[in-house]
């Protein structure tokens, strides 16, 4: 297969169908925008098999996501989008960056879901950016991020009671989207590398925090959070 891409956390290769790819998730690990690097072990099958599922479900829900089907446990066939350099964070309690810019304490319930942008590039650090700045970058038009914004609160509205229904509070995920034939999708993932995700009754964190902070536990989290998303 030819590779098209190597990123931080995935291969992408040409598939032999034209408008299709073939993703590989790998288990390198990264945080703090490449300073900080190791690897999971099976963080790719993980990551792959919880994106495959959690997509199949979206779409079972009529929101339209980039996944063909899954090929094995690392390997996912995928529709070839026209990504939008977008990423989209949707925040239901406050962690990370949002702690540290409000000042308000990690674990601060959110009454109504904060929607965050930012700049998807490497060397800028994938800054946190508005509408103005969409519009200035010309990353997409008013209604073209008006239609994100909902697709990204709908998609909130799904995952919640999905996660709760497993015992896990969705604090905060990422989203990335695409253009493939005139119609937005969902592409990229939705895994512990991308969404953080703490039991709701102990709050342990079982996603890539515990790779960042030096927590420990990190396989086992994992192997935690793919064993009750496949349920």
């Amino acid at each position: 297969m030819e590779l098209l891409y190597e990123g931080k956390a995935k291969k992408v290769y040409r598939s032999e169908v034209p408008g299709q790819l073939i993703m590989e998730f790998k288990d390198d690990a990264t945080a703090f925008n490449g300073q900080k690097r190791g690897q999971i072990a099976d963080k790719g099958s993980v990551n792959a098999q919880m994106t495959a599922r959690i997509f199949q479900w979206l779409m079972e829900k009529d929101i339209p996501t980039h996944l063909i089907r899954r090929l094995d446990d690392r390997h996912l066939l995928v529709r070839q989008l026209t990504m939008i350099g977008l990423e989209v964070v949707v925040r239901n309690g406050v962690a990370g960056s949002l702690s540290q810019r409000t000042g308000l304490p990690e674990g601060t319930a959110i009454d109504q879901p904060v929607l965050e942008l930012y700049y998807k590039n490497d060397a800028l650090g994938d800054p946190l950016i508005n509408d103005d700045h969409v519009r200035l970058l010309h990353l997409a038009s008013p209604q073209e991020l008006a239609a994100i914004r909902r697709q990204a609160m709908q998609i909130n509205e799904w995952l919640r009671p999905f996660f709760q229904e497993r015992g896990i509070l969705l604090v905060d995920f990422k989203l990335e989207f695409g253009w493939f034939e005139g119609q937005l999708m969902l592409g990229d993932e939705i895994s512990p590398d991308t969404c953080r995700l703490w039991d709701s009754q102990t709050r342990e964190r079982l996603d890539k925090d515990r790779f960042r902070r030096d927590l420990g536990g990190v396989e086992e989290a994992y192997q935690e959070i793919l064993k009750r998303v496949m349920t």
